[in-house]
C-alpha cells in the first residue's frame, strides 16, 4: 500500500460492488493530472522547502525555522517557509535587502553559516534583528548554497540556554542545506525557476502525542445484512478482527442496547433521503463496559443504482473527549493558541473570566477580539513566550475593575495559557472610563510603535526608503490599507509612493498647487492634521472630490523646522473612531517622517555633488609599463551615503611606479574631499623623489595642518619594474595580498605605522619585496576584507583564497582585469555594505 492511498478493505466486497479504479503510480501522476510543467515545478519547490524545515526541526532541539530564497534580482531575500514562529511576528522580515545588515543577508552574500548566541550576542552583531525581535533566543543562518551559488538562507531558533546553537546540530543543518541546494538545482537545471513567489508557506508542525482519536473504515450493504471492515473498525467495536464473520448483527451486538432503536432510525433516513448519516453511540468494549463513538456514512455516488449501501467510518474520540471533560471541570481558564497567536480551545472558565463567548474567541487573536487586550504589550508577551520557549505571565485588567493572571506555557506547537481571577496590584492605577477601541495605541504600546518607526525612519535615507519604513510599521499597527506621501517642489505636490490605491487613483492629484482644494494640500497649508471618521464626514467637508471604497482617512502635515515638506494619507477600509492619543501620536509620527523626508531631499543634493567629487578625483588613466600591467576597480558602498574616501594612485617617477591605496574615514562630502586632498600630496611628495617613509610622514603632517577631524589609511609601494624590487610602506592600511607565480598567495607581513592624522611624529617603517615574473600584488581598502558575520583576518584569508590556484593568475589572455573582476565577483559581489577599492599589479 502506498502512502496516502486508502487500505483495501478485508475480505469480499458485498455483492453487486464495482470494481476497483486502478490509481496511476505516483511518479506518473502528472500524466493524469493537467497542470503546466511551471505549476509542478512550483509544486516540487515548495515540497523541497517543506521537506527541509521539517527534517531540521525533527533532527534538532530547534524550536522554529525560516527559509528565505533570492529574489529574480537578486537584490533581495524573500520569507518562502516558516515553522514554529508566528507570520505576524515576520512581518517586518518577509523581505530583506541582500545588501542589509541582518543575518540572514549576511549568511546569503558570504556563504558561511552566521551563529548567534543569545539576545547579547544579536544585539552586538545585529542590533537590527534585536530590534525587530525582541527576545531571548539563540540562532544559526546557513546559506543554502551549491558550488558558487547561494539559492537562499536556512534560519534555525533555539531556546537561549546559554550554549547558543548546539554543537551537534551544525552538521545536521549544513546537511539539509546542501541537500535543498541541490535540489533547487535540480530544478533549475531542468529549465525551471526557483525564485520566490510571494507567497509563504506556514509549516505546520506534527504534534509529538500519538493520536488520541481511531479512525475505522467500512462498506455496508444494509439489504444483505453484509459489512466489510478495516482492522481499526473491528478494534473498536471490541473485536478481533480474525474473529468478525462480516454480519451486521454481529455488530448490532456491540451497541449499547437503549441506543440501537435510535441508531437504525438514523440508516433509515440517510438511505432514505440520501443524506449523510451522523449518529453518536455507545459501543461495548471487549469487558462489556460502554463508550462513546462517532458513525459517519452516506451511499456511495459512483454507485446509485445500489441502493441500501453506506460506505463510511467511525471514529473513537473518548481519550480526547475524555481529556476535554476534565478540563472543562477546572474552575480555572485554561486556553489553547496556535503558533500565530489564534485561540484553538478554551474551557468554560474562559468564558466566564474573559466574558466571552466561545464561539467569539476560537480561531482569532485575543487581542483582536477583546478591547482591553489591544494594548501591543499583551500580544509582545505571547511572541516573548513563543521565540523564547520560556514561560510568561503577566496581570491585565478587564473593565471595569476586574484583575487576570495569565501564564503562557510554550512549546514548538503552540501554547497553553493558563487564566485565574487576580488581586490589583499594589501600583494600579485607576480603571479607565471605557476601554481604548481596537487598533488604537495606548500606554507601551503608543511608545512600542513610536520607536519602531522612529528606528526605521533612522536608517531611510532615500525617498523612497522613508516611505517603505512608514509602510511598514504604520499601517500594520493601525490596519490602515491605503498610504500615500506627497513631498513639495516648486509648491506642487508630487507623488513619493503608494500602497493600496486603485491603479490609476492618484493621477489627478500629481503635480497640483499646494493651494488646490483638497484635503492633502489643505493640511499642508494649514499645517493641521485633518481626520474623517466616516465617508459622509469627507463628503460633506468635500462634496466635488472623488472617493474611493475607504472609510475613514488621516491626512497628515509633514513639516520640518517650519519648512513645508509633504503631506501623508492614510486610508481605512470601514470608519474609524481617532482617540485623542491616537491623533496626537498620528502628529508626532508625522513630524518623524517629515525630517526624514527633509534629510532625504538633503541627501539627494548632497550624494549629487559628492559623487561627482569622487569620481573627478579618482585617476581617469592608469600608466602602462611594458613589465608591468595595472588594474584598478572602485565600488561604491550600497547603504548609507554611499559617499566614501577610498582612493588609489598609480605614478611613473623616473624609473620607478609609485603604487597607492588609502581610505579616509566615514562617508560624507568632507571624507571625499578629504581625500582629494591626500591623493593630490602623495602623489606630489612621491613625485618629488622621496621614499615611502617620509611621503607618509610628509602626507601625515599636512592632515594634522588641514585639521578636517578625519582619520586616513594607506598603503604605498614603490616598484622598480627592472628588477622587481619594491618598497612598502603602511600607515594603519590593511595589509597588501601578493600571489607568487607557482598559485600560493598570502597576505604580506610588513610593519606599519599608526593612522594618518594621528600622531605628528609618527614613523612608518619601510619594507623590502622583490616580485617575481608572474607575480600579482593586490593593494585595496577593507571594505573588500570586512563582514559583521566574519573577523577581519579571516576576511583576509579570503582574498587569498580567491587570488590563489593555478587558474587565478595573471596571463596575457585574462590580464589584470578579468583577474579584478573574479575577485569583485568573489568577495565584493552587489551586496557591499561599505566602499572598495582594489589595485592589482600584474608584474611579468
Amino acid at each position: 500500500m502506498r502512502e496516502g492511498e486508502p487500505a483495501d478493505p478485508p475480505g469480499p466486497r458485498p455483492s453487486g460492488g464495482g470494481a476497483r479504479v486502478a490509481r496511476p503510480e505516483p511518479h506518473r501522476l502528472r500524466e493524469h493530472i493537467a497542470l503546466p510543467p511551471e505549476e509542478w515545478a512550483a509544486r516540487d519547490r515548495d515540497a523541497l522547502l517543506t521537506s527541509a524545515v521539517r527534517t531540521v526541526l525533527g533532527g534538532t532541539d530547534a524550536h522554529g525555522a525560516t527559509l528565505y530564497l533570492r529574489s529574480r534580482d537578486r537584490r533581495s531575500l524573500v520569507l518562502c517557509a516558516v515553522a514554529g514562529v508566528p507570520l505576524s511576528v515576520l512581518g517586518p522580515f518577509r523581505r530583506i535587502a541582500a545588501a542589509g545588515p541582518l543575518p540572514v543577508a549576511v549568511g546569503y552574500r558570504t556563504g558561511r553559516t552566521v551563529l548567534l548566541a543569545d539576545t547579547e550576542d544579536t544585539m552586538r552583531r545585529f542590533p537590527q534583528l534585536a530590534l525587530g525581535l525582541p527576545y531571548d533566543f539563540a540562532s544559526a543562518w546557513v546559506p543554502v548554497r551549491v558550488g558558487e551559488e547561494t539559492y537562499g538562507v536556512l534560519g534555525v531558533l533555539w531556546p537561549a540556554s546559554g550554549e547558543g546553537v548546539p554543537e551537534g546540530a551544525r552538521r545536521h543543518l549544513r546537511a539539509v542545506a546542501d541537500r535543498l541546494a541541490g535540489g533547487l538545482a535540480g530544478l533549475e537545471a531542468d529549465g525551471h525557476a526557483v525564485e520566490p513567489n510571494g507567497e509563504t508557506t506556514v509549516v505546520e508542525l506534527t504534534p509529538p502525542s500519538a493520536p488520541t482519536t481511531r479512525v475505522g473504515l467500512f462498506d455496508w450493504d444494509v439489504l444483505a445484512g453484509a459489512v466489510t471492515a478495516d482492522d481499526q473498525f473491528c478494534e473498536i467495536f471490541g473485536l478481533a478482527p480474525g474473529d468478525f464473520d462480516g454480519r451486521a448483527d454481529t455488530l448490532s451486538a456491540r451497541i449499547a442496547p437503549g441506543d440501537l432503536p435510535e441508531f437504525r432510525a438514523a440508516v433509515r433516513g440517510a438511505l432514505d433521503g440520501d443524506r449523510v448519516l451522523a449518529a453518536r453511540l455507545r459501543v461495548l468494549d471487549r469487558d462489556g463496559h460502554p463508550y462513546p463513538v462517532e458513525l459517519w456514512a452516506r451511499v456511495p455516488h459512483n454507485a446509485p443504482e445500489q441502493w441500501g449501501r453506506l460506505v463510511g467510518a467511525v471514529l473513537d474520540t473518548r481519550t480526547g473527549t475524555a481529556a476535554a471533560a476534565a478540563v472543562e471541570r477546572l474552575r480555572e481558564g485554561v486556553f489553547s493558541m496556535d503558533p500565530d497567536g489564534r485561540i484553538t480551545y478554551a474551557n468554560h472558565s474562559v468564558e466566564l473570566l474573559l466574558q466571552a463567548r466561545r464561539e467569539d474567541l476560537l480561531g482569532h487573536h485575543p487581542w483582536q477580539v477583546l478591547p482591553w487586550l489591544s494594548d501591543p504589550v499583551y500580544e509582545n508577551r505571547y511572541r516573548a513566550a513563543l521565540l523564547s520557549q520560556q514561560p510568561t505571565a503577566f496581570l491585565a485588567l478587564r473593565p471595569p475593575d476586574s484583575w487576570l493572571a495569565v501564564s503562557l506555557y510554550p512549546d514548538a506547537h503552540g501554547v497553553t495559557g493558563r487564566v485565574v481571577a487576580a488581586e490589583p496590584p499594589p501600583d494600579a492605577a485607576e480603571p479607565p472610563a471605557e476601554p481604548a477601541p481596537p487598533g488604537a495605541w495606548t500606554g507601551l504600546g503608543a511608545m512600542y510603535h513610536l520607536l519602531q518607526l522612529a528606528s526605521a525612519l533612522s536608517e531611510a535615507v532615500t525617498a523612497s526608503e522613508v516611505f517603505r519604513a512608514v509602510a511598514d510599521e504604520i499601517l500594520p499597527a493601525l490596519g490602515g490599507q491605503e498610504l500615500a506621501v506627497y513631498a513639495v517642489r516648486d509648491k506642487r505636490l508630487h507623488l513619493v509612493s503608494q500602497s493600496g490605491y486603485p491603479d490609476g487613483f492618484l493621477d489627478r492629484f500629481e503635480g497640483i498647487p499646494v493651494d488646490t482644494r483638497v484635503p492633502g494640500a489643505e493640511t499642508l497649508t494649514s499645517g493641521t492634521p485633518i481626520f474623517f471618521e466616516s465617508v459622509d464626514e469627507l463628503a460633506a467637508a468635500y462634496p466635488d472630490l472623488t472617493l474611493d471604497d475607504m472609510g475613514a482617512w488621516a491626512f497628515l502635515p509633514l513639516i520640518a523646522s517650519g519648512h513645508p515638506v509633504g503631506s501623508c494619507i492614510l486610508g481605512f477600509d470601514r470608519p474609524r473612531v481617532f482617540t485623542l492619543e491616537e491623533r496626537a501620536l498620528l502628529t508626532a509620527l508625522a513630524g518623524f517622517i517629515a525630517q526624514a523626508l527633509e534629510r532625504a531631499r538633503l541627501y539627494d543634493a548632497e550624494f549629487t555633488l559628492a559623487r561627482g567629487l569622487q569620481q573627478a578625483l579618482l585617476p581617469h588613466r592608469l600608466p602602462y609599463l611594458e613589465q608591468v600591467r595595472i588594474a584598478a576597480r572602485y565600488l561604491p558602498g550600497t547603504q548609507g551615503m554611499e559617499i566614501g574616501g577610498d582612493w588609489y594612485d598609480a605614478v611613473v617617477t623616473g624609473r620607478d611606479l609609485c603604487l597607492v591605496i588609502g581610505d579616509v574615514e566615514g562617508h560624507s562630502v568632507g571624507a571625499a574631499a578629504t581625500m582629494g586632498q591626500l591623493r593630490s600630496a602623495v602623489r606630489a611628495f612621491a613625485t618629488s623623489g622621496h621614499p615611502p617613509d617620509e611621503v607618509l610622514a610628509r602626507t601625515n603632517q599636512l592632515l594634522l595642518d588641514l585639521d578636517p577631524g578625519l582619520l586616513a589609511s594607506c598603503c604605498l609601494v614603490r616598484l622598480t619594474p627592472g628588477d622587481g624590487t619594491a618598497l612598502v610602506a603602511r600607515a594603519g592600511h590593511v595589509p597588501p595580498v601578493l600571489r607568487y607565480p607557482d598559485g600560493r598567495a598570502e597576505a604580506l607581513d610588513v610593519p606599519g605605522g599608526p593612522l594618518l592624522g594621528v600622531d605628528r611624529a609618527a614613523a612608518y617603517p619601510v619594507s623590502p619585496l622583490v616580485l617575481e615574473p608572474g607575480s600579482v600584488l593586490a593593494l585595496y581598502t577593507d571594505g573588500l576584507v570586512e563582514d559583521p558575520a566574519v573577523g577581519i583576518d579571516e576576511g583576509v584569508e579570503r582574498l587569498c583564497a580567491a587570488l590563489a590556484g593555478p587558474d587565478a593568475g595573471w596571463s596575457a589572455a585574462e590580464g589584470p582585469d578579468g583577474l579584478a573582476e573574479r575577485v569583485l565577483h568573489e568577495l565584493g559581489s552587489t551586496h557591499r555594505v561599505d566602499d572598495i577599492a582594489l589595485l592589482l599589479i600584474a608584474y611579468r
